[in-house]
């Protein structure tokens, strides 16, 4: 995956996070990212002795002194606070320091921002409760869209993407609408750039869910990469709480108040916002780490190539129609549309005329034929 100019400065910083972790494959992460290890080494040598700076192409003066008045400090923080409204004195005081700038206490700096009007105003939110964590990244992610607002171009549905592990943000993308090809496509991007997770959860809406249960054609697009899918419970979003909490914060910190007039100024400003987000702000749930520190991408890759399914020798092979149905010892039935020009197994099973439907390692559905019934749907 080369450099792209657009974003060279986030993927560096992603780079050099991600390549500076304990245990990290260095010459790995440099084919992944389509650079060399000479050139990957280089970055982290710069990082190491410059921080963030030493990450520019062209080196900056540090800016830093050890030993700072009331009023330089108070300057930083307004000079904070202008890039970061919406951050508190904790994540900004990390922030700072995260820049190389030596900073007072926690209770200096609140105090500071208090008697200068620089603190945010508390934004309701969901009480915090405990919360499951997987214990490495890429086990889980989770993708919804946030709603819809319109701009100069007509309406914008956010897609979002986001691995329960680390919280790292793998889409911020300004969909102009919620068509499985439109996710499909942005989803091969984070495929090709972080490769595969292991399983992914969303809601039950379109495109992704279907609410009587059956299964879509993004849900098999998907599982024939070998992602397990999952759903969360209809009318609890807290299911994906980790999403929801960065929804808001994107409301709070980029949507709220702001007028856009076409999809390239929402971009700029998503891409924005995401680097910040991943690379610079600090996270309170990760004990003031910022989400690029805890992540790596998957060691699974993309490819758009696909092996078709085998199955075990006595498994009678059907392929659906165009029309989405199958046929067995004469009798045709619905498999649905996701399945149309697909191979799937039929397991007989122990009761006369009853089969179980597989397609690929998972079973999809369920045959009588003594009633001349199919049933294909996530509870089978």
């Amino acid at each position: 995956m080369p450099w792209d100019a657009r974003d060279t400065m986030s993927l560096r910083s992603e780079f050099v996070l991600f390549a500076s972790q304990d245990g990290a494959n260095i010459r790995s992460l440099c084919r992944h990212y389509g650079i060399s290890p000479a050139t990957g080494y280089k970055w982290l040598r710069r990082w190491a002795e410059e921080g963030a700076s030493g990450l520019l192409d062209r080196p900056r003066v540090p800016h830093h002194s050890p030993n700072r008045s009331p009023d330089d400090i108070t300057e930083l923080l307004r000079i904070a606070h202008a890039r970061h409204e919406r951050w508190g004195a904790r994540k900004i005081k990390r922030w700072l320091e995260d820049q190389g700038h030596r900073m007072p206490a926690f209770s200096t700096v609140h105090n500071l921002m208090a008697r200068h009007g620089l603190l945010p105003g508390t934004a309701p939110g969901i009480p915090a409760t405990g919360r499951f964590e997987y214990d490495a990244p890429n086990r889980l992610w989770q993708m919804d869209f946030k709603g819809h607002f319109p701009f100069g171009g007509g309406r914008c549905h956010p897609l979002t993407l986001l691995d329960d592990h680390s919280r790292f943000s793998l889409c911020l993308a300004p969909c102009t609408d919620e068509r499985r090809e439109t996710v499909q496509q942005q989803l091969v991007s984070v495929f090709e750039r972080y490769g595969l997770p292991d399983r992914m959860t969303m809601d039950n809406g379109s495109p992704w869910g279907d609410t009587t249960g059956t299964w879509t054609a993004l849900e098999l697009w998907l599982m024939r990469q070998g992602i397990r899918v999952g759903h969360s419970l209809p009318y609890h979003p807290q299911t994906q709480g980790k999403l929801e909490r960065f929804h808001r914060s994107l409301k709070a910190e980029v949507l709220q108040g702001k007028w856009f007039t076409d999809s390239g100024e929402l971009q700029r400003a998503f891409d924005h916002w995401r680097t910040v987000y991943n690379l610079e702000r600090p996270h309170e749930a990760l004990g003031m780490a910022v989400p690029a520190s805890r992540y790596q991408p998957s060691a699974r890759q993309y490819s758009d190539s696909i092996t078709p399914p085998e199955y075990d020798e006595g498994v009678m092979v059907r392929k659906v129609d165009i029309s989405g149905k199958l046929s067995i010892n004469g009798t045709s039935l619905k498999a649905g549309k996701a399945f149309r020009g697909e191979r799937v197994g039929l397991k007989e099973t122990q009761e006369d005329g009853c089969y179980e439907v597989w397609w690929y390692s998972t079973k999809v559905g369920e045959i009588d034929l003594k009633k001349r019934s199919i049933s294909m749907g996530k509870g089978c």
